[in-house]
């Protein structure tokens, strides 16, 4: 049997002609940068989200970026946020020569451990950006709290973690800005690449509306150095379409969770795979399924015999690549990010897996340890 990581022809197929008419519609117009369309996707992204703005962009690496930018972070100032994570969280603070501070994990959540972050604030700290890895929130009220008395702005690195909640609150209105990614592959893809910040501040988000187009709110007036950031019509009108299935993917992709916990409980060598935790309070939205298992270089390449797409979210943390080595750190700095690189398989969780799917899955699983 083959069960790709994701199958994204499958999501589209019933949704072909909606999209397909839509995009037919947008190249009659011939309007193609920002436009009504992106201000009725914000729209309906503030609506969806629950917060006051939201400001389309080109990526969810430049919503982090512009939300750097729009809170003023600047070369020599300090950003706190875990090695455990994709590049884009790093490389946002560093591209304004602002430096990442990295503080470790939480083995359970794979999110920032807060009571790690208050010995790494000093006096050049300007914010913290959490990361809702795999589509579950950090620890938000005790990375609030932390940010309130020392006068930090908190910055959501939400890019996997759209319809993710926290006590009743989506990702994207937990802190002052939230960053999401529409990149193909997340649970809200469009046709390349996109991104959305949300914020109820309005002096942010007319600074991130004016600095993701060149710094200018007149045409040839420019009140800042800005970057060339927009979202296309195109992108705006698949993920308007898309964005009416979310909470119906969403429930899917929480149903095949359970569904493996089931699986993996009956299964002879449970103890081998550690299943995702959440945390109570949490709404998990299942980005990816990852599990920390046992020999996992060789399980993986088992599974590809097998026709199972996996994948490993990351294998090195920030601390440890190479354009990281002046700051200075060493393995062993951050054990539990280094022990998640080496532990850590996300399989196929997407709404279009079919149980027959899911039940391969966790026998060929359950073969390769009897094997071993």
């Amino acid at each position: 049997m083959n069960v790709p990581l994701l199958d994204l022809k499958a999501q589209f197929q019933p949704i072909r002609a909606e999209i397909m008419a839509e995009l037919q519609t947008v190249c009659d117009e011939q309007g193609f940068i920002l436009g009504p369309r992106v201000v009725a996707f914000e729209e309906s992204m503030a609506t969806y989200i629950g917060s006051r703005y939201a400001i389309g962009c080109a990526s969810g690496s430049d919503a982090l970026l512009l939300s750097l930018m729009a809170m003023g972070v600047k070369a020599g100032d300090e950003v706190i946020t875990v090695p455990f994570t994709f590049f884009a969280t790093a490389g946002a603070i560093a591209r304004l020569g602002a430096k990442p501070v990295f503080v470790d994990i939480q083995p359970d959540t794979f999110t920032i451990d807060p009571q790690l972050i208050v010995r790494a604030i000093t006096s050049r700290t300007r914010a913290i950006m959490p990361v809702h890895l795999f589509g579950q929130c950090a620890d938000m009220v005790g990375i609030n709290e932390i940010a309130t008395r020392n006068k930090l702005s908190v910055i959501e690195d939400a890019c996997q973690a759209i319809g993710a909640g926290q006590q009743g609150k989506r990702a994207g209105v937990l802190g002052d800005t939230g960053c999401f990614s529409f990149f193909p592959t997340k649970n809200l893809g469009g046709f390349g690449d996109g991104g959305l910040i949300t914020t109820d501040d309005k002096t942010l988000a007319d600074s991130m509306a004016m600095l993701r187009v060149h710094g200018s709110q007149v045409r040839y007036l420019h009140e800042a150095v800005g970057i060339n950031s927009r979202l296309d019509a195109l992108q705006a009108a698949v993920l308007t379409i898309k964005l009416k299935y979310l909470d119906q993917w969403t429930e899917g992709r929480r149903k095949n969770a359970e569904r493996y916990r089931q699986l993996f409980a009956k299964t002879k060598h449970a103890d081998r795979v550690t299943l995702p935790h959440t945390t109570p309070g949490n709404f998990h939205v299942y980005n990816q399924f990852t599990v920390r298992v046992s020999k996992r270089d060789e399980l993986r390449a088992f599974l590809k015999e097998k026709g199972v797409g996996t994948e490993v979210y990351y294998p090195l943390p920030m601390h440890l690549q190479n354009c990281y080595r002046e700051l200075g750190h060493q393995k062993g700095s951050f054990p539990l990010s280094e022990q998640a690189a080496q532990e850590v398989m996300s399989i196929p969780i997407y709404a279009e897996l079919t149980e027959a799917q899911q039940v391969y899955v966790v026998e060929m699983i359950g073969e390769f340890y009897e094997r071993c």
